[in-house]
């Protein structure tokens, strides 16, 4: 059984990994397709789950609220978009 778990587990991050890196407006990609590279394979299932539900936002505001342009809404604050928020100001030093 864990062996099918540890499968399951690299095809979610496998589907949510593509996710990241096409979602078809480059600054997103970038930015959540690099935190996915950094981040998917140690995060807790919890941190998956959450990571999910974020990268079904919409491009225009998901990348708002990463880029604290606007203010992200109390439904979509988590450690993980804390995350985010601090990994976007890192990326961008090394480009």
């Amino acid at each position: 059984m864990t062996e099918a778990r540890n499968e399951n587990r690299l095809a979610r991050e496998r589907k949510l990994s593509f996710r990241a890196w096409r979602r078809g407006f480059k600054e997103a990609d970038i930015i959540l397709g690099n935190y996915a590279d950094d981040r998917l394979s140690t995060m807790t299932e919890e941190e998956l789950d959450i990571f999910e539900v974020l990268i079904e936002v919409p491009d225009q505001d998901l990348y708002g609220w990463i880029i604290e342009r606007d203010p992200t809404p109390d439904e979509f604050k988590s450690v993980i978009m804390n995350e985010l928020n601090q990994y976007y100001k890192k990326a961008y030093t090394k480009l």
